[in-house]
C-alpha cells in the first residue's frame, strides 16, 4: 500500500467507524469479566491490563492533564461486545480525560505500515486528534513532538512481544528520555509478555546499540514493559539524561502471573505488527527472528512468518539433520514456498517449518542457534549473513557471527552467554511487579 492510498484508508476508516462511549466503571468492569469468563475455565481468575483497570475506574487517574498517548492497534479496552474499543477512542469520550496528541510507533497508530515503515503525520479524523510519527525519531525530536502538542503527562500503551529487537519498548526508552528533557511524568498501562517471565540469550554489548536494542538487556528479556519502564527509568536514564523521569506511574495488570502462556490469559491476540500474526509467532520469534540478519527467507511473504525458514538451494537435508539431532520442544518439517514480498520474493524455496511440542521446554534461541548451525554447515553456498552484519544488531554482539563462522557447535555458542544472562536476571530482579 503506497503511502497516498494508506493515509486515504485511515481516512475513509475511522470518518464512517462510530465513537463508543463509557457506560460507567461498574458497568464496564462487569462487562470485561462476563465476556472473558465465558471462555475461560471455571475458577481462573481473568487477566485484567492496565487499559482495563483503568477503563473500570472511569479513567480518573488520568484526568486533569494534557495527555499525549503513545499506542497502536493492541491499545484496546477488553470489550469484545464493544468490538475491543481503542483506549484512546474510549479517552476520547471520557469526561475530563483531554488527549491532545498521539504518538504513533514503526507500523502506526492504526497499524497499516509493514516493517521499516509508518504512517506519517495526520490528524485521526475520528476523534481530530493530532497523530505525530515517532517511528526513526530520536530523542530531540520527540522532545520537540511533546512541547509542540503541549503535552503534561505522557501515556504508553502498547503490547510487547518481549524480544529486544522488536522496536517498540525503544520508542518508550526513547520517550522517557525525551519525557526528562521536557519535564512531564509517564503513565506506562501494563500488557502481558507473551513469553512469559523467562529471560534467555544474550546480553546486548553497548557498542552494538541500534534502533533494534539500545540497552544492555537480554534477547529474551521475560519482562513486561511496566517492568522495563522502571529498569529504564531506574538504572539508564541517570546516566543518560543526568535525571530519572519527574514521574512513572505503571499502572498494573491483575491476574498475570510470569508463569502464565498467553492463551492463558484469555485475552484477545491483536497482531502488534502485521508479521506477527499469532502468539505462536512471538514465541519463535526472539530465536527464529534473527533469520532477519540472514540472506535466508525468515517467512515474511508467507502465512507464517518466522516459522518458515529457507532459501533456494535448501533442500530436506536441513530438516533431516535437524530432527535426528532431537531439539527439546521442537521438530521440523521439510517445506517449500514462494514468498509473496520480502527476500526471495517469487522465487521457490526449500527450507522448514518450525513446529513446537511445548511451551515450557521449548528454547526459541537455542533452537535458532541450531538452525543457524546446521545451515551453515549443510549449505556453505547458500547460508550467509547480510552483508551490513544485521545479525550483530539483533544479538547485541559479533560473536554469535564470528562463532559460527568459526565452527562452534551449538551447545557453545549458547554457553557463551549463560554468565551474563545470569548477571542480568540478578539486576531485573528488584523491577519486577509480578510473580
Amino acid at each position: 500500500m503506497g503511502e497516498l492510498d494508506r493515509r486515504r484508508f485511515l481516512l475513509s476508516s475511522a470518518v464512517t467507524a462510530p465513537m463508543l462511549g463509557l457506560t460507567g466503571a461498574s458497568a464496564a468492569s462487569t462487562e470485561q469479566d462476563s465476556e472473558r469468563d465465558s471462555g475461560r475455565g471455571a475458577g481462573r481468575r481473568p487477566v485484567r491490563t492496565g487499559a482495563d483497570e483503568l477503563a473500570a475506574a472511569g479513567w480518573e487517574r488520568l484526568r486533569g492533564p494534557r495527555l499525549g498517548v503513545i499506542a497502536n492497534p493492541t491499545s484496546v479496552v477488553t470489550r469484545p461486545r464493544a468490538g475491543l474499543p481503542h483506549i484512546v477512542d474510549e479517552m476520547h469520550s471520557a469526561e475530563g480525560v483531554e488527549v491532545v496528541a498521539v504518538f504513533g510507533p514503526e507500523h502506526g497508530f492504526r497499524g497499516t505500515a509493514q516493517a521499516g515503515g509508518s504512517e506519517g503525520d495526520y490528524t485521526d479524523p475520528r476523534t481530530g486528534i493530532p497523530v505525530y510519527d515517532t517511528y526513526g525519531a530520536d530523542t530531540a525530536k520527540l522532545a520537540g513532538m511533546l512541547r509542540q502538542a503541549s503535552v503534561d503527562r505522557l501515556v504508553f500503551d502498547i503490547a510487547d512481544v518481549g524480544t529486544r529487537f522488536y522496536t517498540y519498548v525503544w520508542t518508550m526508552y526513547t520517550a522517557m528520555r525525551a519525557a526528562v528533557r521536557v519535564g512531564v511524568p509517564l503513565t506506562v498501562l501494563d500488557r502481558p509478555n507473551p513469553l512469559g517471565g523467562r529471560a534467555a540469550g544474550p546480553v546486548l554489548d553497548p557498542e552494538f546499540a541500534s534502533g533494534v536494542g539500545e540497552l544492555p538487556i537480554a534477547q529474551q528479556h521475560g519482562m513486561t514493559v511496566g517492568e522495563l519502564a522502571r529498569m529504564f527509568d531506574a538504572e539508564f536514564l541517570p546516566e543518560r539524561e543526568k535525571e530519572r523521569l519527574p514521574g512513572l506511574d505503571v499502572v498494573e495488570m491483575s491476574g498475570w502471573s510470569r508463569e502464565h502462556s498467553f492463551t492463558e490469559t484469555g485475552l484477545p491476540w491483536i497482531p502488534p505488527s502485521p508479521n506477527m500474526p499469532t502468539p505462536d509467532t512471538a514465541l519463535v520469534y526472539p530465536g527464529t527472528g534473527m533469520f532477519e540478519g540472514t540472506v535466508f527467507s525468515e517467512g515474511r511473504g508467507t502465512t507464517r512468518p518466522f516459522e518458515i525458514i529457507g532459501a533456494p538451494g535448501v533442500d530436506r537435508r536441513w530438516a533431516e539433520r535437524l530432527n535426528s539431532e532431537g531439539t527439546t520442544g521442537a521438530y521440523f518439517r521439510e517445506t517449500h514456498f514462494v514468498p509473496t514480498f520480502s527476500k526471495h520474493r517469487g522465487k521457490t524455496c526449500g527450507g522448514v517449518q518450525l513446529y513446537r511440542t511445548g511451551e515450557a521446554e521449548f528454547d526459541a534461541i537455542g533452537t535458532a542457534v541450531r538452525m543457524l548451525v546446521q545451515a551453515r554447515r549443510l549449505y556453505p553456498d547458500a547460508f550467509g549473513w547480510r552483508s551490513d552484519h544485521w545479525i550483530d544488531n539483533l544479538t547485541g554482539s559479533a560473536r554469535l557471527r564470528e562463532m559460527i563462522d568459526a565452527g562452534a557447535d551449538t551447545a557453545d555458542v549458547v554457553g557463551a552467554w549463560e554468565e551474563e544472562l545470569a548477571d542480568f536476571r540478578r539486576r531485573r530482579r528488584p523491577y519486577l511487579l509480578y510473580r
